[in-house]
C-alpha cells in the first residue's frame, strides 16, 4: 500500500462522523452563530433591520386596529428606543413554559400572537423571530409594557435574562417601549444612519392612513424630528414617488377590494418617465423581489389595457401591447393585508400566496375599467 493511500485511511479515521459532532444549540445560540439567517447580515442593513423587527410588532398592533401612535428615536450611543401606544405585550403566564408572556416573546424562537390567529387576523412579523433575535443580538436590552395601570419592566443582555419581570410603576396609557443596544461583537459597525430610518418609517406612515410616525435622532451634535401622518395612505405615497416627474393624469387611479380576511389596494399614476416603479407590501412588510400580488397586478395591467385598445379602435383584434410598454412611466403601489402570508425568507423578500395573484388580478381587471 502506497503512503498516500495510509495517510488517507488515518485522516478518514481521525475524522469519523459520530453523534459528538452534532451541535445542538439552545435558545438564542442559534441567531448569535448565524445572524444572517435572521436578519440578512451584520453590515448596516442587518443593523437597521433590527429596528424594523421591533417596529413590525407595533404596526402589528396598527394592523389589528389597536395603535395610532409609533416614535422610533436613536439616542447618544446609538441606542435605539421603539415606543408604540398599542395594547402592550402581554405580561400573564404563558401555558406551554410557565414563563410570563412577555419574557417568551423576548427568549424563544418562533413564539408571538401570530401563529394561532386569535391575537392578529394579519400581521408582518408573522415568522415570531423579531423581538427575540433583536435580543439576542443586542449588547443590552430593555422592554418595559404599560398594561393594565402598571408598568412592567424586563432586561436583558445578549439574549439572557439580567432583570426578571417586575413592576416599576403606575401608568394610566397602554403600550410598549422597547430600547435595545446592537452588540458590537456582531456588527460590522453600529452607527445608525437617521435618514434611512427616517425612509422606512414615512413608508409605513403612507401605508397606513392616519398613523402618525415620528423619527427622531437625539445624539449630540446630529438633532432632528420628523413627524408623518397620510391621510391618503398610498395614494399620497404614489404622488410622492412622482414628485420629480410630470404626472400625465392629475388624479391618483385608486383601487381596492376584499375577499374574505384578505384586502388588496392599489394606487397608480403614469409620469412622462420612461421607467416602471412599482413598490409591493404585504402587511406592510416590503417585497423587494415581488410575489404573487405583483405578478396578478402585471397580468390585469395588460390585459385591461389591451381590451380598452381593441374596444376603443386603437388596436387591430391581432395587435398586442406588451407588459413592459403597459408599464412605461408608470408608478405604482401595491399592497395587500391578509392571514397567514407565505413570505420567502426571514427577512421575506418575495410573497408567496397564489390567492394574492388572483384577488389582486381581480381588483385591477374590475375597477380600472371604470377610469378608462
Amino acid at each position: 500500500m502506497s503512503e498516500n493511500n495510509e495517510q488517507s485511511m488515518v485522516t478518514a479515521v481521525e475524522q469519523e462522523y459520530n453523534a459528538s459532532e452534532i451541535q445542538v444549540l439552545e435558545g438564542l445560540e442559534a441567531v448569535r452563530k448565524r445572524p444572517g439567517m435572521y436578519i440578512g447580515s451584520t453590515s448596516l442593513s442587518g443593523l437597521h433591520h433590527l429596528v424594523y423587527e421591533i417596529v413590525d410588532n407595533s404596526i402589528d398592533e396598527a394592523l389589528a386596529g389597536y395603535c395610532t401612535d409609533i416614535t422610533v428615536q436613536i439616542n447618544e450611543g446609538d441606542t435605539v428606543t421603539v415606543i408604540d401606544n398599542g395594547r402592550g405585550i402581554p405580561v400573564d403566564v404563558q401555558a406551554q413554559t410557565g414563563r410570563p408572556a412577555l419574557e417568551v416573546v423576548f427568549t424563544v424562537l418562533h413564539a408571538g400572537g401570530k401563529f394561532g390567529g386569535g391575537g392578529y387576523k394579519v400581521s408582518g412579523g408573522l415568522h415570531g423571530v423579531g423581538a427575540s433575535v433583536v435580543n439576542a443580538l443586542s449588547e443590552w436590552l430593555e422592554v418595559q409594557v404599560h398594561k393594565d395601570g402598571k408598568i412592567y419592566e424586563m432586561r436583558f443582555s445578549r439574549g439572557h435574562i439580567t432583570q426578571e419581570m417586575k413592576v416599576v410603576g403606575t401608568t394610566d396609557r397602554t403600550g410598549t417601549t422597547v430600547t435595545f443596544k446592537p452588540d458590537p461583537e456582531m456588527f460590522d459597525d453600529t452607527t445608525y444612519d437617521y435618514e434611512t430610518l427616517h425612509t422606512r418609517m414615512r413608508q409605513e406612515a403612507f401605508l397606513n392612513a392616519g398613523l402618525r410616525i415620528r423619527t427622531i435622532d437625539a445624539r449630540p451634535g446630529q438633532e432632528r424630528q420628523d413627524e408623518m401622518c397620510y391621510e391618503g395612505g398610498i395614494r399620497e405615497y404614489v404622488s410622492y414617488l412622482n414628485k420629480s416627474r410630470e404626472a400625465l393624469h392629475d388624479k391618483v387611479i385608486y383601487m381596492s377590494g376584499l375577499k374574505g380576511d384578505s384586502f388588496a389596494e392599489i394606487a397608480l399614476q403614469y409620469n412622462d418617465g420612461y421607467q416602471e416603479n412599482i413598490i409591493s407590501f404585504a402587511n406592510d412588510v416590503h417585497t423587494p423581489e415581488g410575489g404573487m400580488h405583483e405578478t396578478g397586478f402585471k397580468a390585469a395591467l395588460t390585459r385591461v389595457l389591451n381590451n380598452y385598445g381593441i374596444k376603443a379602435g386603437i388596436l387591430k383584434n391581432d395587435d398586442k401591447v406588451s407588459g413592459e410598454d403597459c408599464r412605461e412611466g408608470l408608478t405604482a403601489v401595491i399592497s395587500v393585508k391578509l392571514p397567514d402570508a407565505q413570505f420567502e425568507g426571514q427577512t421575506k423578500q418575495k410573497l408567496g400566496n397564489s390567492d394574492m395573484r388572483t384577488l389582486v388580478d381581480n381588483v385591477v381587471s374590475d375597477k380600472l375599467e371604470q377610469f378608462l
